[in-house]
Protein backbone atom coordinates (compact mmCIF):
# COMPACT_ATOMS: atom_id res chain seq x y z
CA UNK A 1 0.00 0.00 0.00
CA UNK A 2 1.87 3.12 -1.03
CA UNK A 3 1.35 6.42 -3.08
CA UNK A 4 2.87 6.83 -6.55
CA UNK A 5 5.76 7.92 -7.17
CA UNK A 6 6.14 11.34 -8.87
CA UNK A 7 8.88 12.29 -11.27
CA UNK A 8 9.89 14.69 -14.64
CA UNK A 9 10.94 13.38 -17.93
CA UNK A 10 13.40 10.52 -19.48
CA UNK A 11 14.02 9.37 -15.84
CA UNK A 12 11.57 6.28 -16.13
CA UNK A 13 14.74 3.46 -15.77
CA UNK A 14 16.06 5.70 -12.64
CA UNK A 15 12.07 5.54 -10.68
CA UNK A 16 12.22 1.74 -11.88
CA UNK A 17 15.63 0.96 -10.10
CA UNK A 18 14.33 3.13 -6.72
CA UNK A 19 11.17 1.33 -7.13
CA UNK A 20 13.19 -2.24 -7.20
CA UNK A 21 15.40 -1.14 -4.29
CA UNK A 22 12.09 -0.08 -2.57
CA UNK A 23 9.96 -3.38 -3.34
CA UNK A 24 10.95 -5.12 0.28
CA UNK A 25 9.59 -2.96 1.98
CA UNK A 26 6.17 -2.36 0.09
CA UNK A 27 4.04 -4.09 2.92
CA UNK A 28 0.01 -3.70 3.75
CA UNK A 29 0.38 -4.62 6.88
CA UNK A 30 3.45 -3.16 8.58
CA UNK A 31 4.88 0.19 9.25
CA UNK A 32 7.35 1.64 6.53
CA UNK A 33 8.99 5.29 5.48
CA UNK A 34 9.00 8.12 3.10
CA UNK A 35 12.08 8.49 0.31
CA UNK A 36 11.94 11.91 -1.74
CA UNK A 37 14.96 12.28 -4.31
CA UNK A 38 15.64 15.19 -6.05
CA UNK A 39 17.74 16.02 -8.64
CA UNK A 40 19.08 19.96 -9.07
CA UNK A 41 16.64 21.32 -6.96
CA UNK A 42 14.29 18.92 -8.80
CA UNK A 43 11.93 16.64 -7.40
CA UNK A 44 12.46 13.21 -9.14
CA UNK A 45 10.99 10.59 -6.66
CA UNK A 46 8.22 10.86 -3.55
CA UNK A 47 6.83 7.96 -1.88
CA UNK A 48 5.30 6.61 0.78
CA UNK A 49 6.07 2.93 1.63
CA UNK A 50 4.01 0.89 4.14
CA UNK A 51 1.49 2.29 6.98
CA UNK A 52 1.47 5.24 8.63
CA UNK A 53 -0.66 3.63 11.33
CA UNK A 54 -1.13 0.07 11.74
CA UNK A 55 -3.95 0.29 14.50
CA UNK A 56 -5.89 2.49 11.75
CA UNK A 57 -4.66 1.04 8.82
CA UNK A 58 -3.94 4.45 7.15
CA UNK A 59 -0.90 4.33 4.81
CA UNK A 60 2.26 6.58 4.08
CA UNK A 61 1.86 9.28 1.61
CA UNK A 62 4.53 11.44 0.14
CA UNK A 63 3.10 14.00 2.35
CA UNK A 64 3.47 12.09 5.31
CA UNK A 65 4.99 13.63 8.62
CA UNK A 66 7.99 12.07 10.56
CA UNK A 67 9.64 12.56 13.07
CA UNK A 68 13.53 12.89 11.72
CA UNK A 69 15.46 12.62 15.65
CA UNK A 70 19.14 13.63 15.39
CA UNK A 71 18.67 14.78 11.77
CA UNK A 72 17.12 18.19 14.05
CA UNK A 73 20.63 19.06 15.50
CA UNK A 74 22.07 21.24 12.04
CA UNK A 75 19.05 23.31 12.57
CA UNK A 76 19.70 23.80 16.49
CA UNK A 77 23.58 25.10 15.02
CA UNK A 78 22.01 27.17 12.48
CA UNK A 79 20.27 29.04 15.09
CA UNK A 80 23.28 29.76 17.33
CA UNK A 81 24.93 31.00 14.63
CA UNK A 82 22.32 32.95 13.61
CA UNK A 83 22.03 34.27 17.17
CA UNK A 84 26.20 34.43 16.90
CA UNK A 85 25.75 36.89 13.70
CA UNK A 86 24.22 39.20 15.76
CA UNK A 87 26.38 39.58 18.26
CA UNK A 88 24.26 38.09 20.71
CA UNK A 89 26.02 34.91 21.31
CA UNK A 90 30.17 33.80 21.03
CA UNK A 91 29.95 30.44 20.51
CA UNK A 92 33.54 29.80 21.34
CA UNK A 93 32.76 30.80 25.08
CA UNK A 94 32.48 28.54 27.51
CA UNK A 95 29.00 26.85 28.15
CA UNK A 96 29.19 27.96 31.92
CA UNK A 97 29.66 31.68 30.32
CA UNK A 98 25.44 31.29 29.58
CA UNK A 99 24.49 28.60 32.25
CA UNK A 100 26.35 28.90 35.68
CA UNK A 101 24.69 26.42 37.29
CA UNK A 102 26.14 23.46 35.79
CA UNK A 103 29.51 22.25 37.59
CA UNK A 104 32.94 22.50 36.48
CA UNK A 105 35.45 19.75 36.19
CA UNK A 106 38.36 21.80 36.67
CA UNK A 107 40.81 18.23 36.82
CA UNK A 108 39.59 17.80 32.98
CA UNK A 109 41.09 21.37 31.90
CA UNK A 110 39.62 23.97 30.15
CA UNK A 111 35.93 24.26 30.60
CA UNK A 112 34.03 23.42 27.33
CA UNK A 113 32.45 25.91 24.67
CA UNK A 114 29.28 26.21 23.03
CA UNK A 115 31.29 25.11 19.84
CA UNK A 116 32.01 21.50 21.52
CA UNK A 117 28.33 21.26 22.47
CA UNK A 118 27.60 21.70 18.78
CA UNK A 119 30.65 18.39 17.58
CA UNK A 120 30.20 16.95 20.61
CA UNK A 121 33.68 17.39 21.71
CA UNK A 122 32.80 18.68 25.05
CA UNK A 123 32.84 15.67 27.19
CA UNK A 124 29.39 16.10 28.95
CA UNK A 125 27.83 12.98 29.52
CA UNK A 126 24.36 12.20 27.42
CA UNK A 127 21.38 13.15 29.72
CA UNK A 128 19.75 10.45 27.55
CA UNK A 129 22.01 7.74 28.14
CA UNK A 130 21.72 8.27 31.71
CA UNK A 131 18.57 7.77 31.63
CA UNK A 132 18.04 4.74 29.43
CA UNK A 133 21.01 3.41 32.26
CA UNK A 134 19.24 4.23 34.74
CA UNK A 135 15.58 3.95 34.42
CA UNK A 136 15.27 2.15 30.82
CA UNK A 137 11.73 2.95 28.97
CA UNK A 138 10.67 4.98 31.86
CA UNK A 139 9.12 8.72 30.39
CA UNK A 140 10.32 11.55 32.49
CA UNK A 141 8.85 14.96 32.61
CA UNK A 142 10.14 18.27 31.74
CA UNK A 143 12.78 19.38 33.94
CA UNK A 144 14.42 16.14 34.33
CA UNK A 145 17.43 16.59 31.80
CA UNK A 146 18.74 19.91 33.60
CA UNK A 147 19.00 18.44 36.72
CA UNK A 148 20.68 15.33 35.43
CA UNK A 149 23.52 17.55 34.30
CA UNK A 150 23.65 19.55 37.01
CA UNK A 151 24.31 16.63 39.42
CA UNK A 152 27.49 15.36 37.50
CA UNK A 153 30.45 15.22 39.53
CA UNK A 154 32.51 13.90 36.39
CA UNK A 155 32.90 13.84 33.04
CA UNK A 156 33.54 11.69 29.68
CA UNK A 157 36.77 12.97 28.63
CA UNK A 158 38.70 16.45 28.53
CA UNK A 159 36.73 19.00 26.00
CA UNK A 160 38.32 18.99 22.61
CA UNK A 161 40.37 15.62 23.40
CA UNK A 162 37.78 13.20 22.18
CA UNK A 163 34.41 12.81 20.42
CA UNK A 164 31.40 10.76 21.77
CA UNK A 165 28.47 11.39 20.68
CA UNK A 166 26.08 13.45 22.99
CA UNK A 167 22.83 14.89 22.73
CA UNK A 168 23.33 17.04 26.41
CA UNK A 169 25.53 19.70 24.28
CA UNK A 170 22.50 20.15 22.07
CA UNK A 171 19.62 19.88 24.88
CA UNK A 172 21.49 22.67 26.31
CA UNK A 173 22.57 24.88 23.76
CA UNK A 174 18.84 24.63 23.46
CA UNK A 175 18.20 26.15 26.34
CA UNK A 176 21.02 28.96 25.93
CA UNK A 177 18.86 29.92 22.62
CA UNK A 178 16.36 30.40 24.85
CA UNK A 179 17.70 32.21 27.08
CA UNK A 180 19.68 35.08 24.65
CA UNK A 181 16.66 35.19 22.05
CA UNK A 182 14.23 35.78 24.75
CA UNK A 183 11.79 33.62 22.82
CA UNK A 184 10.40 30.03 23.56
CA UNK A 185 13.06 27.70 21.53
CA UNK A 186 10.16 25.90 19.46
CA UNK A 187 9.18 29.22 18.30
CA UNK A 188 12.47 30.71 17.68
CA UNK A 189 13.34 27.55 15.00
CA UNK A 190 9.61 28.48 13.77
CA UNK A 191 10.07 32.00 12.81
CA UNK A 192 14.09 32.33 11.80
CA UNK A 193 14.15 29.42 9.96
CA UNK A 194 11.41 27.33 9.77
CA UNK A 195 9.03 29.94 8.19
CA UNK A 196 11.83 32.20 6.08
CA UNK A 197 12.42 28.67 4.36
CA UNK A 198 8.83 27.32 3.45
CA UNK A 199 9.09 24.35 5.61
CA UNK A 200 4.89 24.36 6.46
CA UNK A 201 4.93 20.83 7.72
CA UNK A 202 8.11 21.06 10.10
CA UNK A 203 8.22 21.58 13.48
CA UNK A 204 9.65 20.89 17.17
CA UNK A 205 7.55 18.64 19.37
CA UNK A 206 9.12 18.37 22.35
CA UNK A 207 7.04 15.10 23.38
CA UNK A 208 5.32 12.00 21.46
CA UNK A 209 2.28 12.34 23.22
CA UNK A 210 1.40 15.33 21.54
CA UNK A 211 -1.02 15.14 18.58
CA UNK A 212 -0.37 16.97 15.40
CA UNK A 213 -1.86 16.70 12.38
CA UNK A 214 -0.64 14.04 9.51
CA UNK A 215 2.01 12.69 11.50
CA UNK A 216 2.59 8.89 11.51
CA UNK A 217 2.56 6.98 14.33
CA UNK A 218 6.06 5.37 15.82
CA UNK A 219 6.30 1.21 15.43
CA UNK A 220 8.54 -1.20 17.72
CA UNK A 221 8.20 -4.62 16.85
CA UNK A 222 6.49 -6.58 19.43
CA UNK A 223 8.91 -9.00 21.89
CA UNK A 224 6.58 -11.97 21.79
CA UNK A 225 4.35 -12.90 19.37
CA UNK A 226 4.84 -10.81 16.78
CA UNK A 227 2.86 -7.46 16.35
CA UNK A 228 3.76 -3.76 17.08
CA UNK A 229 3.98 -1.41 19.72
CA UNK A 230 3.72 2.08 19.92
CA UNK A 231 6.89 4.18 19.92
CA UNK A 232 7.29 6.69 22.65
CA UNK A 233 10.50 8.73 23.06
CA UNK A 234 11.04 8.54 27.02
CA UNK A 235 10.93 12.17 27.58
CA UNK A 236 8.55 15.06 27.30
CA UNK A 237 11.40 17.54 26.86
CA UNK A 238 13.31 16.92 23.68
CA UNK A 239 14.36 20.22 22.03
CA UNK A 240 17.43 20.81 19.82
CA UNK A 241 19.16 17.53 20.27
CA UNK A 242 16.19 15.48 17.76
CA UNK A 243 12.67 16.70 18.25
CA UNK A 244 11.63 17.86 14.81
CA UNK A 245 8.93 16.85 12.95
CA UNK A 246 9.15 17.29 9.08
CA UNK A 247 8.21 15.26 5.54
CA UNK A 248 10.38 14.45 2.75
CA UNK A 249 9.09 18.00 0.48
CA UNK A 250 10.11 20.35 3.16
CA UNK A 251 13.73 18.25 3.67
CA UNK A 252 14.23 18.38 0.23
CA UNK A 253 13.67 22.18 0.14
CA UNK A 254 16.33 22.53 2.96
CA UNK A 255 18.95 20.47 1.22
CA UNK A 256 18.26 22.65 -2.09
CA UNK A 257 19.02 25.40 0.83
CA UNK A 258 21.88 24.09 1.74
CA UNK A 259 23.49 23.94 -1.29
CA UNK A 260 22.93 27.12 -3.00
CA UNK A 261 25.65 29.23 -3.26
CA UNK A 262 23.40 32.05 -1.92
CA UNK A 263 21.84 31.42 1.58
CA UNK A 264 18.29 32.81 2.81
CA UNK A 265 19.15 31.97 6.55
CA UNK A 266 22.78 32.24 7.61
CA UNK A 267 25.57 33.74 6.68
CA UNK A 268 28.57 32.04 4.28
CA UNK A 269 30.99 32.43 7.67
CA UNK A 270 28.19 30.18 9.08
CA UNK A 271 27.54 27.82 6.68
CA UNK A 272 31.32 27.62 6.16
CA UNK A 273 31.30 26.72 10.36
CA UNK A 274 28.80 24.16 10.36
CA UNK A 275 30.42 22.21 6.98
CA UNK A 276 34.32 22.38 8.17
CA UNK A 277 35.50 19.24 10.16
CA UNK A 278 36.45 19.69 14.07
CA UNK A 279 39.51 19.37 14.82
CA UNK A 280 40.16 17.57 18.02
CA UNK A 281 43.17 19.47 20.61
CA UNK A 282 45.71 16.06 19.31
CA UNK A 283 45.57 17.22 15.81
CA UNK A 284 43.08 14.49 14.48
CA UNK A 285 39.89 15.84 12.54
CA UNK A 286 36.54 14.06 12.92
CA UNK A 287 34.49 14.66 9.40
CA UNK A 288 31.23 15.67 12.04
CA UNK A 289 31.16 19.72 11.92
CA UNK A 290 28.21 21.48 13.50
CA UNK A 291 25.35 19.40 13.26
CA UNK A 292 26.52 18.22 9.63
CA UNK A 293 28.85 15.08 8.83
CA UNK A 294 31.01 15.71 5.65
CA UNK A 295 33.22 13.09 4.26
CA UNK A 296 33.75 10.75 1.04
CA UNK A 297 31.71 8.42 -0.35
CA UNK A 298 32.98 6.36 -3.32
CA UNK A 299 35.15 9.03 -4.39
CA UNK A 300 32.43 11.94 -3.77
CA UNK A 301 32.05 14.27 -1.27
CA UNK A 302 28.41 13.81 0.94
CA UNK A 303 26.74 15.36 3.36
CA UNK A 304 24.53 13.91 5.50
CA UNK A 305 22.66 13.40 9.23
CA UNK A 306 20.71 10.46 10.33
CA UNK A 307 18.50 10.63 12.71
CA UNK A 308 17.00 7.46 15.08
CA UNK A 309 13.54 7.68 18.15
CA UNK A 310 11.96 4.89 19.30
CA UNK A 311 10.31 3.51 16.79
CA UNK A 312 11.44 5.07 13.87
CA UNK A 313 14.96 6.06 11.72
CA UNK A 314 15.90 8.84 9.32
CA UNK A 315 18.67 9.75 7.03
CA UNK A 316 18.80 13.14 5.49
CA UNK A 317 22.13 13.25 2.31
CA UNK A 318 23.34 15.12 -0.30
CA UNK A 319 25.88 14.48 -3.12
CA UNK A 320 26.74 18.55 -3.62
CA UNK A 321 28.77 17.73 -6.84
CA UNK A 322 25.68 15.86 -8.60
CA UNK A 323 23.07 18.08 -6.90
CA UNK A 324 21.60 14.95 -5.65
CA UNK A 325 19.48 14.98 -2.28
CA UNK A 326 17.89 12.36 -0.73
CA UNK A 327 15.79 12.25 2.16
CA UNK A 328 14.39 9.36 4.36
CA UNK A 329 12.39 9.07 7.31
CA UNK A 330 10.73 6.11 8.43
CA UNK A 331 7.94 4.96 11.39
CA UNK A 332 9.11 1.42 11.95
CA UNK A 333 10.45 -0.12 8.68
CA UNK A 334 13.06 -3.20 8.89
CA UNK A 335 15.85 -1.09 7.22
CA UNK A 336 18.82 1.37 7.95
CA UNK A 337 17.81 4.43 6.27
CA UNK A 338 21.71 5.15 6.21
CA UNK A 339 22.27 1.81 4.05
CA UNK A 340 19.06 2.73 1.68
CA UNK A 341 20.21 6.44 1.04
CA UNK A 342 23.87 5.15 -0.03
CA UNK A 343 22.43 2.30 -1.84
CA UNK A 344 19.78 5.01 -3.84
CA UNK A 345 22.86 7.23 -4.09
CA UNK A 346 24.71 3.71 -6.06
CA UNK A 347 21.76 3.01 -8.26
CA UNK A 348 21.23 7.17 -9.12
CA UNK A 349 24.99 8.24 -10.02
CA UNK A 350 26.20 4.14 -11.11
CA UNK A 351 30.06 3.17 -11.63
CA UNK A 352 30.19 5.88 -14.18
CA UNK A 353 30.09 8.33 -11.62
CA UNK A 354 30.94 6.58 -8.43
CA UNK A 355 34.71 5.34 -7.39
CA UNK A 356 35.00 1.96 -6.01
CA UNK A 357 33.34 0.91 -3.08
CA UNK A 358 35.05 0.35 0.20
CA UNK A 359 36.55 -3.27 0.83
CA UNK A 360 34.98 -4.61 3.67
CA UNK A 361 38.03 -6.58 6.27
CA UNK A 362 37.17 -10.42 5.38
CA UNK A 363 35.63 -12.10 8.16
CA UNK A 364 37.08 -15.44 6.63
CA UNK A 365 40.78 -13.63 6.75
CA UNK A 366 40.84 -12.74 10.32
CA UNK A 367 39.13 -15.90 11.84
CA UNK A 368 41.42 -16.22 14.63
CA UNK A 369 40.31 -13.08 15.72
CA UNK A 370 35.95 -13.67 16.50
CA UNK A 371 34.90 -13.62 19.94
CA UNK A 372 38.62 -12.63 21.59
CA UNK A 373 38.31 -9.14 23.22
CA UNK A 374 40.80 -6.59 24.29
CA UNK A 375 41.30 -4.25 27.00
CA UNK A 376 42.70 -0.45 26.95
CA UNK A 377 46.12 -0.29 28.94
CA UNK A 378 44.90 3.34 29.80
CA UNK A 379 41.62 3.95 29.17
CA UNK A 380 40.02 0.71 30.09
CA UNK A 381 37.97 0.71 26.81
CA UNK A 382 37.18 -2.74 26.26
CA UNK A 383 36.45 -3.80 22.36
CA UNK A 384 36.54 -7.23 20.97
CA UNK A 385 35.39 -8.56 17.40
CA UNK A 386 32.40 -11.15 15.63
CA UNK A 387 31.14 -11.14 12.41
CA UNK A 388 29.32 -8.60 10.70
CA UNK A 389 27.75 -10.43 7.74
CA UNK A 390 30.53 -11.54 5.59
CA UNK A 391 32.57 -8.83 7.48
CA UNK A 392 34.76 -8.99 10.06
CA UNK A 393 33.23 -6.74 12.81
CA UNK A 394 34.14 -4.00 15.67
CA UNK A 395 32.22 -4.89 18.83
CA UNK A 396 32.69 -1.79 21.64
CA UNK A 397 32.04 -2.21 25.05
CA UNK A 398 29.80 -5.45 24.06
CA UNK A 399 27.95 -3.80 21.49
CA UNK A 400 26.67 -4.74 18.02
CA UNK A 401 29.82 -5.43 15.87
CA UNK A 402 30.12 -2.60 12.93
CA UNK A 403 32.14 -3.82 10.08
CA UNK A 404 35.70 -2.47 9.49
CA UNK A 405 37.15 -1.77 6.41
CA UNK A 406 40.04 -2.84 4.80
CA UNK A 407 42.46 -0.08 4.24
CA UNK A 408 45.74 -2.18 3.02
CA UNK A 409 47.66 -1.36 5.78
CA UNK A 410 44.66 -0.88 8.78
CA UNK A 411 41.57 -1.93 9.15
CA UNK A 412 39.13 1.10 9.74
CA UNK A 413 35.73 1.84 11.55
CA UNK A 414 34.87 5.29 10.40
CA UNK A 415 33.14 7.86 12.57
CA UNK A 416 30.29 7.95 10.38
CA UNK A 417 29.83 4.64 11.27
CA UNK A 418 28.20 4.74 14.68
CA UNK A 419 29.18 8.55 15.44
CA UNK A 420 31.68 7.17 18.67
CA UNK A 421 34.80 7.83 17.00
CA UNK A 422 37.17 6.79 14.28
CA UNK A 423 38.78 3.25 15.11
CA UNK A 424 42.21 2.11 13.33
CA UNK A 425 43.79 -0.87 13.69
CA UNK A 426 47.17 -1.98 11.90
CA UNK A 427 46.74 -5.51 10.09
CA UNK A 428 49.88 -6.33 10.88
CA UNK A 429 49.18 -7.41 14.21
CA UNK A 430 46.35 -8.60 13.49
CA UNK A 431 45.95 -12.42 13.36
CA UNK A 432 45.22 -14.23 10.12
CA UNK A 433 44.10 -17.17 9.03
CA UNK A 434 45.83 -20.24 11.06
CA UNK A 435 47.29 -18.02 13.76
CA UNK A 436 46.62 -16.98 17.07
CA UNK A 437 45.35 -13.85 18.67
CA UNK A 438 47.90 -11.63 19.45
CA UNK A 439 48.68 -10.82 23.28
CA UNK A 440 48.43 -6.99 22.24
CA UNK A 441 46.93 -5.02 20.33
CA UNK A 442 47.64 -1.19 19.24
CA UNK A 443 44.35 0.49 18.84
CA UNK A 444 44.30 4.21 17.21
CA UNK A 445 41.33 5.84 18.24
CA UNK A 446 40.54 9.41 17.52
CA UNK A 447 44.09 9.63 16.45
CA UNK A 448 45.28 8.55 20.13
CA UNK A 449 47.22 5.22 20.28
CA UNK A 450 46.68 2.83 23.01
CA UNK A 451 47.93 -0.51 23.83
CA UNK A 452 45.37 -3.00 24.33
CA UNK A 453 46.01 -6.53 25.92
CA UNK A 454 44.09 -9.72 25.07
CA UNK A 455 41.29 -10.78 27.71
CA UNK A 456 41.30 -14.67 28.05
CA UNK A 457 39.75 -16.84 26.30
CA UNK A 458 37.91 -18.87 28.93
CA UNK A 459 37.00 -15.85 32.04
CA UNK A 460 36.13 -17.76 35.37
CA UNK A 461 32.85 -19.03 36.51
CA UNK A 462 29.97 -16.49 36.95
CA UNK A 463 29.67 -18.08 40.43
CA UNK A 464 33.18 -17.50 40.87
CA UNK A 465 33.48 -13.94 39.56
CA UNK A 466 30.11 -12.52 40.63
CA UNK A 467 30.99 -13.91 44.09
CA UNK A 468 32.68 -10.47 45.44
CA UNK A 469 29.95 -8.26 43.44
CA UNK A 470 26.77 -9.40 45.48
CA UNK A 471 25.17 -6.93 47.54
CA UNK A 472 23.88 -2.90 47.17
CA UNK A 473 25.48 0.46 45.28
CA UNK A 474 24.31 4.11 44.84
CA UNK A 475 25.40 6.03 42.00
CA UNK A 476 25.02 10.21 42.55
CA UNK A 477 25.38 10.86 39.50
CA UNK A 478 22.30 8.43 38.17
CA UNK A 479 20.57 9.53 41.64
CA UNK A 480 19.86 5.35 41.52
CA UNK A 481 20.69 2.77 43.64
CA UNK A 482 21.67 -0.68 41.95
CA UNK A 483 21.66 -4.69 43.51
CA UNK A 484 23.76 -7.12 42.00
CA UNK A 485 22.65 -10.60 42.73
CA UNK A 486 22.36 -14.11 41.04
CA UNK A 487 18.60 -15.34 39.39
CA UNK A 488 19.05 -19.09 39.29
CA UNK A 489 22.62 -18.81 37.48
CA UNK A 490 22.24 -15.38 35.77
CA UNK A 491 23.97 -12.96 37.74
CA UNK A 492 21.49 -9.46 37.55
CA UNK A 493 22.75 -5.87 37.71
CA UNK A 494 19.54 -4.05 38.88
CA UNK A 495 19.44 -0.26 38.54
CA UNK A 496 16.77 1.86 39.82
CA UNK A 497 16.23 5.46 39.36
CA UNK A 498 13.10 7.95 40.35
CA UNK A 499 10.96 7.27 37.58
CA UNK A 500 11.96 3.60 36.51
CA UNK A 501 14.73 0.86 36.79
CA UNK A 502 16.60 -1.09 34.26
CA UNK A 503 18.18 -4.78 34.19
CA UNK A 504 21.34 -6.28 32.73
CA UNK A 505 22.59 -9.64 32.51
CA UNK A 506 26.79 -9.82 33.29
CA UNK A 507 29.11 -11.68 32.02
CA UNK A 508 32.40 -12.70 33.10
CA UNK A 509 34.77 -11.36 30.81
CA UNK A 510 37.74 -11.49 33.24
CA UNK A 511 38.26 -11.23 36.83
CA UNK A 512 37.31 -7.88 37.07
CA UNK A 513 35.27 -7.19 33.70
CA UNK A 514 31.82 -8.04 32.74
CA UNK A 515 29.80 -7.58 29.99
CA UNK A 516 26.62 -5.95 30.45
CA UNK A 517 23.23 -6.66 28.16
CA UNK A 518 19.86 -4.54 28.92
CA UNK A 519 16.91 -6.57 29.55
CA UNK A 520 14.22 -3.94 29.72
CA UNK A 521 15.50 -1.50 26.87
CA UNK A 522 16.10 -1.98 23.03
CA UNK A 523 19.19 -2.79 21.44
CA UNK A 524 21.19 0.96 20.93
CA UNK A 525 19.52 3.08 24.07
CA UNK A 526 21.55 2.18 27.21
CA UNK A 527 21.35 -1.85 26.00
CA UNK A 528 25.28 -3.29 26.47
CA UNK A 529 27.97 -1.78 28.68
CA UNK A 530 31.03 -2.82 30.71
CA UNK A 531 31.46 -3.30 34.28
CA UNK A 532 35.05 -3.43 36.34
CA UNK A 533 34.94 -3.91 39.85
CA UNK A 534 36.92 -1.88 41.99
CA UNK A 535 40.31 -2.14 42.83
CA UNK A 536 41.29 -2.41 39.43
CA UNK A 537 44.12 -4.77 38.82
CA UNK A 538 42.87 -7.85 39.71
CA UNK A 539 40.26 -9.67 41.50
CA UNK A 540 39.35 -7.85 44.66
CA UNK A 541 39.72 -10.83 47.71
CA UNK A 542 36.51 -9.91 49.23
CA UNK A 543 33.42 -8.03 48.21
CA UNK A 544 34.20 -4.76 46.20
CA UNK A 545 33.82 -1.37 47.19
CA UNK A 546 32.13 -0.29 43.88
CA UNK A 547 32.20 -0.29 40.54
CA UNK A 548 32.68 1.34 36.94
CA UNK A 549 30.41 1.09 33.95
CA UNK A 550 31.03 1.79 30.49
CA UNK A 551 28.49 2.91 27.68
CA UNK A 552 29.12 3.94 24.24
CA UNK A 553 28.26 7.17 25.59
CA UNK A 554 28.83 7.49 29.21
CA UNK A 555 32.10 6.39 30.23
CA UNK A 556 33.52 5.70 34.21
CA UNK A 557 29.95 6.04 35.79
CA UNK A 558 30.62 5.21 39.68
CA UNK A 559 28.93 3.03 41.85
CA UNK A 560 29.55 2.96 45.45
CA UNK A 561 28.79 -0.07 47.65
CA UNK A 562 26.44 1.04 50.35
CA UNK A 563 25.08 -2.68 52.07
CA UNK A 564 24.75 -6.34 51.38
Amino acid sequence: MSASPSSPQNSGPRIAALDALLQPLARSDAPGLVVGVALHGRSLYRRGIGLASVEHGVANAPWTRMRIGSTSKQFTCLAALLLAEEGRLDIDAPVRAYLPELPAFPAQGPEPSLRQLMNHSSGYRCYLDLGFIAEGMAIKPAGVAWAVQRRQREANFAPGSQVIYCNSGYQLLSRVIADVSGLPFEQFLQERIFAPLGMQDTASVPSDFELHPGMATLHLPAAQGGGWRRGIFPTEELRGEGAMVSSIDDMLRWLAHLRAPHKRVGSAASWQQMLAPTRLANGHHTPYGLGLMRHDYRGLEVIHHPGAVIGGASQMLTVPSQALDIVIIGNGAPCSPRELALRIVDAMLGDAVLGPAAAPASAERFASMLGRRYRGRETGLVFGFAKAGAALGLSLLEGPAMPLRDEGAQLCKPFEEGGIGQYLLPIAQLATAGAGAPSQLDLVADGRSECCELLPQTPPPPAKAGAPLLGRYRSADLDAEARIDFDGERLLLQIRGAYGGNRFELRALSAELFGCQALDVPMGHGGNAVLRAAPAGGPPSGPVSGFRLDTPRTRQLAFERYGD
